[in-house]
């Protein structure tokens, strides 16, 4: 069964390839940038292509190498990331271009990839085949989607990523890693897809041992996840004449680690009490989900007069500032109540 999949596969790709902004598409003859496949994958990490592709862009433009990336200042580069959430990546992300910068280039090898911050065991895989041309098997959600049902593996996720890994393993060939890499995420993306997957469309339908059971819509099969639970919190929005805000600088690990954020009464194990003695007034409830758990955060807000002297951070102007998107929310739920006739 293995033999035909990878040139089935690479045949197809050549025709079907996504045009991504950081993907050399098939046959081309310039190798892809190492730099360029390391950002998007740091990128795409738990976040949409779609979502990614605006980041993607500006980043390159701002610092189109990864030695421009390493001499940036932390405060730019985390204010750019800024609503692409999962900040731990942001900082690895400097920490990761720095080693690079110092060493001079890429490791080239999956193993001494895995060795630079933030380079798991799927990043370094993807980097090793994309841009290094190396035999690894790269192995994401669509890549796990595409083999339990190309073989037909009943044993629900996330149990089964170890065969689901080393059945990927036996189909990864030793011509254009790399192209069969991106071809196995891009039909999982576009083709065998979570609902509703396009068989009739797909190069492997004669080979999908899940195909041929009726079992295309049943796989991959998940354990059930606990439900998330529901925290209530509060942020203090204090703002001035000129538009200023009260922001304070979180702490560098833990959530939206290193990033701005209004002050909070320890929602996130981080806060304390009112920062200013003002006439606060609730004026919005937001919601937010992250990984795990969801939020529910009142938001506090009231003027404050030039020279007010707060217990922590400073008064800033957003405009300058990339706020998180939860911050984002609260501070334009705050503004909206201000306009309001």
């Amino acid at each position: 069964m293995p033999a035909p999949i990878a040139a089935l596969l690479l045949d197809w790709y050549d025709k079907n390839a996504r045009a991504l902004p950081w993907r050399a598409p098939p046959g081309s003859t310039l190798p892809p940038d190492p730099y360029r496949v390391w950002l998007s994958e740091v990128m795409l990490q738990q976040t949409t292509v779609a979502a990614v592709k605006a980041y993607f862009r500006r980043f390159t433009t701002l610092w189109p190498t990864v030695d421009s990336l390493a001499a940036a200042p932390d405060a730019a580069v985390m204010a750019e990331w800024a609503g692409l959430g999962y900040y731990a990546r942001a900082r690895n992300l400097l920490k990761c271009a720095r080693k690079i910068a110092a060493r001079g280039a890429f490791p080239t090898t999956r193993d001494a990839l895995q060795t630079l911050p933030g380079i798991g065991p799927y990043t370094a895989a993807a980097i090793a085949a994309i841009a290094f041309n190396q035999p690894a098997t790269v192995v994401d959600g669509n890549v796990e989607r595409v083999i339990s049902r190309l073989f037909a593996v009943t044993a629900p996720l996330p149990k089964s990523k170890p065969e689901l890994t080393r059945l990927a393993a036996t189909l990864t060939p030793f011509n254009r890693p790399g192209d069969f890499a991106q071809a196995m995420m891009d039909l999982g993306a576009t083709i065998c897809a979570p609902r509703n997957p396009a068989c009739a469309l797909c190069p492997l339908t004669a080979q999908c041992q899940a195909r041929a059971l009726g079992l295309e819509g049943q796989l991959p099969a998940k354990t059930s996840k606990p439900a998330k639970p529901t925290r209530q919190g509060a942020v203090w929005v204090a703002y001035q004449p000129d538009g200023a805000i009260l922001l304070e600088d979180r702490p560098p690990k833990g959530l939206l680690g290193g990033m701005p954020g209004l002050p909070g009464n320890g929602w996130d194990g981080h806060g304390g009490p009112e920062p200013l003695d003002l006439a606060w007034q609730r004026v919005a409830e937001v919601r937010h989900t992250f990984t795990h758990f969801h939020l529910v955060l009142q938001v506090m807000a009231a003027p404050a007069p030039p020279g007010a002297n707060p217990l922590r951070g400073s008064f800033r102007h957003t405009a300058a500032t990339g706020l998180p998107t939860l911050m984002k929310k609260a501070v334009q739920a705050a503004q909206a109540v201000r306009k309001a006739p």
